[in-house]
């Protein structure tokens, strides 16, 4: 049976890479170390999605080690500075510049679903840049301009800690989403900015005081490109029953996280999770938003997942799984693409 086409909302491999000598040429000849690039791309069957760019905490990541107990609260980093967070997202986007040039065809930067639809349909990766918090934009949005010229078609207000824009969601379990003040006056006007440019706003780390004030503001479906069941695994970065109503009711879309610790009901970090709990937050997704706005937002490269799927190679396993857990192949071919591909036409075009 040949391999199901998935397209992902979510990954971090530009950041695993972004450092290393050659790293153009690490992630389309691939790499012994990671979850994603390109070989094991083509080997699981993902024909594209969301390239995250995202500034690390100048502290680096201490989050693992804080999340593996029963419960935590790891509190969040303060704001990043301007100039540090622009260094490190115009080294990321050069990288995914330069892996495009020097793909010689086999990966395109995609600007619009019709661009995304033509890429796989020649069998080029498709990519789309997002950013992941939005720490690299000034309050007047001038850099949201640059950045909408050199590709950018997705962002999120907020990785977690606070920006100028708005506040995140800290890594608690258990823990609700709604843990603080929404959006800032300048949040505000980036909301309007990405509906004026067409900039899917992802809402996955935004804590639930901004959901609702993006909710209220914005013209576009509601978009949570990596995150889960807050009903099923209490996490503060899963979306609740109200929340999931919402997007919904705007013909929005939820990426199903892989992260272990966002999918297991006890919230736990161990790669022995049963693909099981996936399926689990899949149906609950679906009795919530509908068929036809449930996808993957696996968090490759930013996540402790599953050791079933183990990297972008291991996808067919989960496959395999839906398949036999009762999924047909019109349902498949939806949650793998199709749905990702459908939203994106109404928010990117």
């Amino acid at each position: 049976m040949s391999l199901l086409p998935i397209f992902d909302g979510h990954n971090d491999v530009l950041l695993r890479l972004v450092r290393r000598e050659g790293a153009a040429r690490a992630f389309l000849d691939g790499t012994e170390d990671g979850q994603l690039d390109l070989p094991r791309a083509r080997a699981g069957g993902l024909v594209g999605g969301l390239f995250a760019v995202f500034a690390p905490p100048a502290s680096g990541f201490a989050y693992a080690e804080q999340m593996m107990g029963a419960n935590y609260d790891v509190p969040l980093p303060g704001m990043l500075p301007m100039n540090e967070a622009r260094e490190a997202a115009l080294a990321m986007i050069a990288l995914l510049l330069r892996i495009e040039r020097e793909s010689a065809g086999d990966v395109a930067i995609c600007r619009d679903a019709g661009e995304i639809r033509a890429a796989i349909a020649r069998g080029a990766f498709a990519t789309v840049l997002h950013i992941e918090g939005a720490e690299a934009i000034d309050p007047g949005l001038e850099m949201l301009d640059v950045l909408h010229a050199a590709g950018l078609r997705s962002i999120g207000p907020v990785w977690s800690r606070p920006t100028v824009f708005g506040h995140g969601v800290p890594f608690r379990f258990p823990g609700s989403p709604d843990t603080g003040p929404g959006l800032t006056e300048a949040g505000e006007r980036l909301v309007a900015a990405c509906n004026a440019l067409r900039i899917l706003i992802d809402l996955s780390h935004l804590n639930e005081a901004g959901f609702w004030d993006v909710a209220r503001l914005s013209k576009a479906p509601l978009v949570a490109t990596h995150s889960n069941a807050h009903a099923i695994t209490p996490s503060a970065r899963n979306l609740t029953d109200r929340q999931l109503d919402a997007i919904r009711d705007s013909d929005g879309m939820v990426g199903l996280n892989f992260a272990t610790c966002f999918l297991r009901p006890d919230g736990r970090m161990r790669t022995d999770t049963g693909l099981d709990t996936m399926l689990r937050h899949l149906d609950y997704l679906m009795e919530h938003v509908g068929e036809n706005r449930v996808g993957f937002g696996s968090d490759f490269d930013g996540a402790l997942i599953p050791a079933e799927i183990g990297s972008a190679a291991g996808l067919p396993n989960l496959v395999a799984a839906m398949r036999a857990h009762g999924y047909d192949e019109a349902l498949l071919t939806r949650l793998g693409s199709e749905n990702w591909l459908s939203l994106l036409e109404r928010t990117i075009g």
